[in-house]
């Protein structure tokens, strides 16, 4: 990602997009979870310096945690601070929604994954998805449909 946040609707700027979760699993509902951050985590989000495209979401003890996620820390950190890239950072939600999404993967047999992050009124914030994973044909079905709405607007635009 590039150095600069980009804009995606009003007063949210992206942070961070993981496009590979909508290749691989069925998005059926989106919830929003804000994330405790460290000082310096946040100074490297601020950056643009995250990556959570290989990243995933547990659910333990009836808390959201997110496991994956490399924050590259910047050389200007603190010395008396020991940085950790890829330590486990706990996700805030509301109970009710916890609840739900706990029901949900423990019986249903939904994931949940990290779909995006961006900034809302000074704050970073977690997209997170209930997901059901993707079989080899859907993803090809899928990749068909995307490949013909292409060619249909390049269809129409050149008449």
């Amino acid at each position: 990602m590039s150095s600069k946040a980009k804009k995606k609707g009003p007063g949210r700027a992206t942070i961070a997009l993981n496009k590979k979760a909508s290749h691989d699993y069925f998005i059926e509902e989106r919830y929003e979870a804000g994330i405790a951050l460290q000082g310096w985590e946040v100074k490297s989000l601020r950056e643009g310096r995250i990556q959570i495209k290989e990243s995933y979401i547990t659910v333990k003890e009836g808390e959201a945690f997110l496991f994956g996620a490399h924050i590259v820390p910047l050389s200007t950190a603190s010395t008396h601070i020991h940085t950790d890239p890829t330590r486990t950072r706990k996700l805030l939600l509301h109970r009710s929604e916890l609840n739900k999404l706990i029901g949900l993967v423990e019986r249903k047999g939904y994931a949940l994954v990290p779909t995006a992050m961006y900034w809302k009124k000074g704050m970073a914030k977690l997209e997170v998805g209930l997901a059901k994973g993707k079989k080899l044909h859907d993803k090809r079905s899928s990749e068909k449909d995307r490949d013909w709405k292409r060619e249909k607007e390049r269809l129409f635009k050149h008449g």
